[in-house]
């Protein structure tokens, strides 16, 4: 099949070409814009308690009672608030609600704190009509723009946060991520690309192709989300740059380092082209195969975040690999050895190659191989139980320095750490009657008492009164791992139990919402993990025709992911101090570590299966294995490891995590399982590993494999 796929990609290069510009036009003409969203509770399913209580807010209380933007107002001396500085604060209030922004509904001054140290402005916006609308960024941005007039000779300093705040920043923080991780992630393929092969033309051929199939990529992921109504998480955007350059750069790397063998060995540049995809196409179409599949496992999640950000990259990788089988090669097939100008090094086979030393080395001793390489992980992987998930995702995707997250600290000067974004007990009529009003005090302190809960307001009423709202302001902070614990264990307990006979209580506010998102994901864990390495076992077997194989390649890649895991629990949680990581790292990293992986183990196993083939003993065959398939390994490790890096220089934990994560993650499989592990154990289990087939010997007559005859 490849090698009818080369055949007809070499003889007809400009068709090849053309039908990819005139499809291009056609998807980045006519599809809709990606949007993303950064609103967490849009990826919950219904039934969850927090999405029935914004059910519940949205009918009984259309006009939103939670301020979307805060002003955060302290002396410039940091001293208490006099009362007249409490009037200039109400005067500023007044003054920026007279000036009519757009979308903002109401400016409330309310009184200083307590100790008076910070006082506060609540800003209510209009609330969001879809993912992409920007009407309450661009009315936090206009706030943010006024402000400093208001507060000129004043002796008081101020700054917005509060949820649009944070909404606003982060998207402010993406694009500059997105810049950063751009230019850095296309900055380390060319250099890395010209010391490998020392040319400027392979350098710039998956920059240039790449670069126009992330626009068809892009294309077909925002018909994909209009067609099935999925959610884009904000965080998609700076994925699909690094997946697409890094995992096209790897199709890449498989088939040139493929072609240029060929040419070494003989072959004029057409045959070698169309011998490198018919032995390469294999390999490539089967590891893009194990992640395609791997991405749309997520489909099986409850959050939609997941549901929604796997077919997104399972789309960019599909899209890769078409063009990896069809377009690389008819560019380069058109370009021939000029490919490689100025080098002249493609012609001579290196001397002295160092892959050489390792492949012998393991081929004589691969149980020693097999041991340190698979003792290390395991001790890495001990860390992983120290794993904590942490659902800031809100600070997290921004910058430590801005605005929100500034005065998000300040706020806590003189309020409860959650008074940026507290909770909501809804206490609602299952009658349809008016609630008993001596009911509803009883009620309140018995919520106040809750250990975790700071204050809880006075209900406010419905206009039938048949829903009260009690405003629950947290002692910690919302997304923190104390308040989660405060909402799923004794605040809903109380809530649930202290409830009138005739009520219901549901309790509501972005706390609860990642409550009711990690019990999602803890589902999710224990669904979406096991189908996804049942799935691409079967690819596996399919490829090697073997039962044996998959399993340990599977339990390999398995440990490479607990190795990761650890380390980055290390590094994070041990060495710096942080309470905890992103809550979706594990599966992030479990589809990029176990399917990437996966990548290497398949371009690994195949060579070794080919010199096998060639008639070489297992121990000879892993060891050319390392010296043939060893470069290409290291080279693809190293570039999509580099370029899953370049997340950590986005200047917030969220992408910082990942990138570390990941970039750790494939460097673990690719230098050490890959090299090093995977090809030991199959060495020390020899034809046993190919069980029930004789995958590993030359085909005899009919296409039959027999073990004493060598391939011709």
């Amino acid at each position: 099949m490849f090698a009818a796929v080369g055949r007809f990609v070499v003889r007809h290069p400009v068709w090849v070409i053309v039908a990819w510009v005139i499809a291009a036009a056609a998807v980045i003409g006519f599809a809709p814009t990606l949007t993303a969203t950064t609103d967490e509770a849009s990826f919950l399913p219904s039934h969850y308690e927090s999405i029935r209580a914004i059910e519940v807010q949205r009918k009984a209380f259309p006009q939103a009672t939670t301020p979307a933007a805060i002003i955060v107002f302290e002396r410039q001396d940091d001293a208490p608030l006099t009362d007249a500085d409490a009037a200039k604060v109400a005067a500023i209030g007044q003054a920026l609600g007279g000036q009519r922004i757009r979308n903002v509904v109401a400016v409330v001054p309310t009184p200083p704190s307590p100790n008076r140290l910070i006082q506060i402005v609540a800003v209510q916006l209009n609330p969001q009509r879809s993912a992409g609308d920007r009407s309450q960024a661009d009315a936090v941005q206009a706030l943010r723009d006024a402000l400093p007039a208001q507060l000129a000779d004043s002796g008081l300093k101020a700054g917005i946060t509060g949820t649009a705040a944070q909404a606003l920043d982060a998207q402010k923080s993406g694009d500059r991520a997105n810049a950063i991780i751009g230019v850095a992630t296309i900055g380390l393929i060319l250099v890395l690309l010209l010391i490998i092969f020392r040319s400027p033309i392979i350098a710039l051929l998956p920059v240039v192709v790449i670069g126009a199939v992330s626009q068809v990529a892009t294309g077909l992921i925002a018909w994909a989300n209009d067609a099935f109504d999925l959610k884009t998480d904000s965080s998609v955007s700076a994925m699909l740059i690094v997946v697409l350059f890094g995992v096209g750069t790897d199709y890449i790397l498989f088939l040139m380092f493929r072609y240029r063998e060929r040419l070494r060995m003989g072959e004029d540049p057409k045959t070698a082209m169309i011998n490198a995809v018919a032995r390469a196409g294999e390999a490539i179409a089967s590891a893009a195969g194990a992640v395609i599949i791997a991405f749309l496992a997520l489909i099986l999640s409850t959050l939609g975040l997941f549901r929604s950000l796997g077919p997104a990259l399972a789309i960019a990788v599909a899209t890769t690999l078409v063009a990896g089988l069809t377009l690389i090669p008819a560019v380069v097939s058109l370009l021939g050895t000029k490919v490689f100008w100025p080098s002249k090094a493609w012609r001579h086979e290196p001397t002295g190659a160092r892959f050489t030393a390792i492949g012998r080395s393991l081929g004589r001793r691969p149980a020693l191989y097999a041991a340190v390489s698979g003792g290390a992980l395991v001790v890495l992987a001990v860390f992983a139980l120290g794993f904590h998930p942490n659902f800031d995702l809100s600070s997290g995707s921004t910058a430590t320095e801005s605005e929100s997250n500034v005065w998000s600290g300040e706020l806590r000067k003189g309020l409860p750490a959650g008074a940026t974004e507290p909770s909501n007990v809804f206490l609602r009529s299952d009658t349809g009657a008016p609630l008993p009003a001596e009911q509803l005090g009883g009620y309140r302190e018995r919520l106040a008492g809750v250990p975790g809960v700071g204050q809880v307001a006075e209900p406010a009423l419905s206009p039938d009164r048949t829903v009260a709202n009690y405003v629950v302001t947290l002692a910690d902070t919302p997304q923190s791992a104390a308040a989660l614990r405060t909402v799923d264990g004794p605040l809903r307990k109380t809530a649930h139990a202290a409830a009138p006979d005739g009520t219901t209580a549901l309790v509501g506010g972005i706390t609860a919402v990642f409550v009711d998102i990690q019990a999602a994901v803890d589902r999710d864990y224990a669904v979406v993990f096991p189908v996804a390495a049942v799935l691409i076992m079967v690819i596996l077997g399919l490829l090697l025709r073997s039962i044996v194989a998959p399993w340990y390649l599977m339990l390999s890649v398995g440990l490479g992911f607990a190795a990761t895991l650890g380390a980055t629990v290390l590094i994070f949680q041990i060495g710096l101090g942080e309470p905890g990581l992103i809550f979706i790292l594990p599966v992030i990293m479990y589809l990029f570590v176990v399917a990437l992986g996966t990548d290497y183990n398949i371009l690994m196993i195949a060579r070794l299966r080919e010199e096998a083939r060639e008639g070489r003993s297992p121990r000879d065959a892993a060891s050319m294995a390392i010296r043939h398939a060893g470069p290409t390994v290291a080279a693809a490790g190293l570039i999509l490891a580099g370029t899953f890096a370049s997340l950590m220089l986005a200047g917030n934990s969220t992408l910082t995590q990942m990138g570390f994560a990941i970039s750790c993650g494939i460097a673990i499989v690719a230098f050490v399982m890959s090299l090093f592990l995977t090809p030991a154990i199959t060495a020390l289990l020899g034809h046993a590993a190919w069980w029930p087939g004789h995958e590993d010997t030359a085909p005899g007559p009919g296409g039959r494999h027999r073990r004493d005859e060598p391939i011709a």
